[in-house]
């Protein structure tokens, strides 16, 4: 399925270059813009995006690494006094 129609980007290689990423380097964040670079384009008007980011998370290998997880503090949700 095409999924980005300016840059003839399918779901496919979507996915492709997610599992490449993952493969070169278990711990790398995976990014929308890493895709597109992945695949030797950049993005154009950006229509695709909320389908592209639904193919990238429909990827078991998009999942953070699990080092990297729950790195942010906590925030509370009290109210300052």
């Amino acid at each position: 399925m095409i999924v980005c129609s300016c840059r003839n980007i399918t779901d496919q290689e979507i996915h492709a270059a997610i599992d490449w990423m993952r493969a070169s380097d278990p711990a790398t964040l995976i990014t929308p813009g890493k895709v597109f670079r992945a695949l030797g384009k950049s993005a154009d008007c950006g229509c695709c995006m909320p389908n592209f980011l639904d193919r990238m998370r429909a990827n078991p290998n998009l999942e953070v690494p699990s080092d990297l997880q729950n790195l942010r503090p906590a925030i509370s949700k009290e109210k300052p006094a």
